[in-house]
């Protein structure tokens, strides 16, 4: 990919440098666009070809790159060489770059930008990643959301990078929380069908002791395999799965497996005794079970695994779950997507299966995230998920309400929570993701600047362009008349889409995708009117109808690796 261009000049680089072409391919970068000047296609950085490079100065690199370029000589596929702050920068004959990029997206559909030879040695592998992971006997709690989404656009995207994806909901379901449930459950009888006075419950365990102690009892009732507890427990899990995929399906987000704590009360045990049989389990005086993980007793290196009364803890129960996984599935990684206060938990877990004899361990990854402040509804705060996806269909149709194609729409509704949920989404995927950030519904639903509304905007109004001009002028396409300088800068991002997908792929940042989309979008509208398709001449708006649709095709790609279902009306 970038079409074969980088490659080409990587093999004419490898007979000046006596190089492998292959260790030449990831030091040749597509150079971004420019508001102020039409720049090169590709650059190649003469510090990336130096291991050791403390010895050269800025004069020295530059000098570097002028003899390397004096040796280059340009060919059908580059047409101008030239030199910049220690780089040699290449143009692509303009035509060629053309033909071949727009060829390319059309071709390579869905899989554009992944055939690249950036990927071309990324081996195959089983990954799994655990996300959303919502608490049992508990409405889904807004705090669920970025672990959902997050953990959503990693998965997509190793599935189109080739890899075999595992998407596991690891569900808190087993703990304390199901004696206060139940006690919910005589509260109102309502509970069943809407598990809606948890929250109430759980303020008077905080309030009144006896409430506490049942919980743990009843908690221990479940370990030791109450025939009475698993019931009620079994009822309040069933309820919730059935709440949870009803959300999930509204966020376009599915599983493979459906897994718990609970699936790992007995192996937890079992962990406990290896443990114990390797010398690494300690009993406190009041009673618990630990490990120090610091050899020398550092009280911030200690992890109990085991309560006084025997009961299995978190940390025990994850241990037991990434060893029953890699009997499962032998992944070559596996990746939990949960907050960043979780990062010591996690520190733990994967240095105690290290001590344990799990070398696999190192395969083991946390993808920690920061905390949305600020997310409230008009009614006051946010604390379920499901009223922001009601808040976000409301106001989606109320903004959509004053456009007349909103009435020629089949499902107001489902557009409506389409665009809503790509500017959810957006919003959270603009920076980092270890980044705390205030929510603004105000700034979520702008149609304009650098929103999810506008990309789903963009992405109708080129849909609508198809539908309108297609069928007459998709037929033939004279690249010689996509020259202007609006189409080279469109031409010269879509370059670019490899180079954006590999580093979200080394990194799992989702923002890099985001970027890109949104830099494309606002190229796509500056286009759009200078480059008319109406009242053009036929192979004039035949060139111009192909480009917009790649616009289209790539920013949809884009789209769907983020987790957001494009719109084709709004």
């Amino acid at each position: 990919m970038a079409c074969g261009f980088r490659r080409s000049i990587a093999c004419q680089l490898s007979r000046v440098l006596d190089l492998p072409p292959e260790n030449l391919i990831k030091s040749i970068s597509a150079v971004p666009i420019s508001k102020k000047e039409e720049v090169a296609d590709f650059q190649l950085s003469v510090d990336s070809l130096l291991e050791n490079n403390n010895g050269h100065s800025r004069p020295d690199m530059q000098v570097q790159a002028t003899r390397l370029a004096e040796k280059l000589k340009c060919d059908t596929v580059v047409s101008e060489i030239s030199t910049g702050q220690g780089t040699v920068n290449f143009k692509i004959n303009r035509e060629l770059l053309t033909k071949t990029v727009l060829q390319q997206v059309i071709e390579d559909g869905p899989k554009y930008g992944l055939k690249s030879e950036l990927f071309s040695d990324l081996p195959q592998k089983k990954i799994v990643v655990e996300f959303s992971s919502p608490n049992v006997a508990k409405k889904f709690h807004v705090g669920h959301l970025r672990s959902t989404i997050i953990g959503n656009f990693i998965a997509n995207l190793k599935e189109a990078l080739g890899h075999q994806v595992t998407r596991i909901n690891y569900l808190g379901d087993w703990g304390m929380q199901f004696d206060l449930a139940s006690k919910g459950s005589h509260l109102q009888n309502a509970y069943f069908k809407k598990i809606m006075v948890y929250v109430q419950v759980n303020k008077e365990a905080a309030d009144d002791k006896s409430v506490a102690k049942s919980a743990r009892e009843f908690f221990q009732r479940l370990e030791l395999g109450d025939m009475q507890a698993l019931a009620l427990w079994q009822k309040f899990r069933d309820l919730s799965i059935e709440e949870y995929v009803r959300i999930y399906k509204r966020l376009g987000v599915h599983f493979d497996e459906y897994s718990g704590e609970s699936f790992y009360r007995e192996k937890s045990q079992e962990v406990l005794k290896l443990l114990d049989s390797k010398g690494l389990l300690q009993k406190t005086i009041k009673g618990t079970a630990v490990v120090d993980l610091s050899g020398n007793g550092d009280p911030s290196s200690i992890c109990t695994v085991m309560r006084s009364d025997g009961t299995s803890l978190y940390a025990t129960r994850d241990l037991a779950a990434a060893i029953d996984r890699m009997d499962k599935y032998h992944f070559d990684r596996m990746i939990y997507v949960t907050d960043k206060g979780q990062k010591k938990h996690f520190q733990q877990v994967f240095q105690l299966l290290q001590i344990m004899g799990y070398d696999w361990a190192e395969r083991c990854q946390h993808v920690p995230f920061g905390v949305v402040q600020g997310m409230k509804t008009r009614r006051g705060d946010v604390t379920f998920l499901e009223d922001v996806l009601n808040e976000i269909q409301l106001r989606m149709l109320q903004n959509m309400a004053s456009i007349k194609t909103t009435k020629e729409l089949e499902n107001p509704q489902e557009t409506a929570e389409r665009v809503g949920l790509a500017a959810l989404i957006i919003q959270d995927f603009k920076g980092l993701l270890l980044s705390d950030y205030q929510f603004s519904w105000d700034r979520v639903f702008q149609s304009r600047g650098d929103t999810g509304v506008f990309l789903q905007y963009t992405h109708a109004r080129l849909h609508s362009l198809e539908e309108t001009f297609g069928c007459g002028y998709l037929n033939d396409c004279n690249t010689a008349c996509l020259q202007e300088p609006q189409s080279v800068s469109i031409l010269q991002h879509l370059l670019r889409f490899d180079e954006v997908l590999y580093r979200s792929s080394q990194d799992l940042q989702p923002r890099h995708i985001v970027s890109y989309l949104l830099t494309l979008s606002h190229l796509a509208a500056v286009a759009h009117k200078t480059l008319h398709v109406k009242d053009s001449p036929p192979e004039v708006a035949g060139a111009r109808l192909h480009l917009f649709r790649a616009v289209r095709s790539v920013l949809a790609n884009g789209m769907k690796l983020l987790g957001i279902t494009p719109v084709c009306r709004m």
